[in-house]
Formats: structure tokens, C-alpha cells, sequence
């Protein structure tokens, strides 16, 4: 499941790279609200693994959502 934080590689691509007052869900390809939504599919998949990585990635959707609600 740590590997699911490579999703944070879509941070790379931004303009300016890092700002502090940004909130990555819906700004960033990989935390668009249509990537959340095939993560979300991902979970129907029957296999394991792959669900696994759907909760990660959730997971991380989840708690850069959170960030966003404290600005």
C-alpha cells in the first residue's frame, strides 16, 4: 500500500510545483474526480491485489481531501 503514494508523481507536472494553498483533489490528473471514481471501481475487481491498491489509493484520496478542509 505504500506504493500507492507514487500516485503524488501528477505533483511533478504542476505550475508552481509546491503550493501550500492548493488542494491536489481535483487539481491533479491522478486526484481528478474521475481517477477517484475508476480507484473506486478497482474495488469490484476480483482480485486481491488490485483491491488492495484501490484502498490505498483511496486511502490516499482520502487524506489529501483532509488536507484540503483545513485551509
Amino acid at each position: 500500500m505504500i506504493g500507492t503514494m507514487l500516485v503524488d508523481v501528477d505533483h511533478l507536472l504542476a505550475k508552481p510545483m509546491f503550493d501550500p494553498d492548493r488542494c491536489s483533489i481535483g487539481f491533479h490528473p491522478l486526484h481528478s474526480y474521475w481517477a477517484i471514481g475508476f480507484y473506486f471501481l478497482l474495488l469490484f475487481v476480483p482480485n486481491f491485489y488490485v483491491q488492495v491498491v484501490a484502498v490505498g489509493l483511496l486511502f490516499h484520496m482520502f487524506t489529501d481531501w483532509q488536507d484540503c478542509q483545513w485551509k
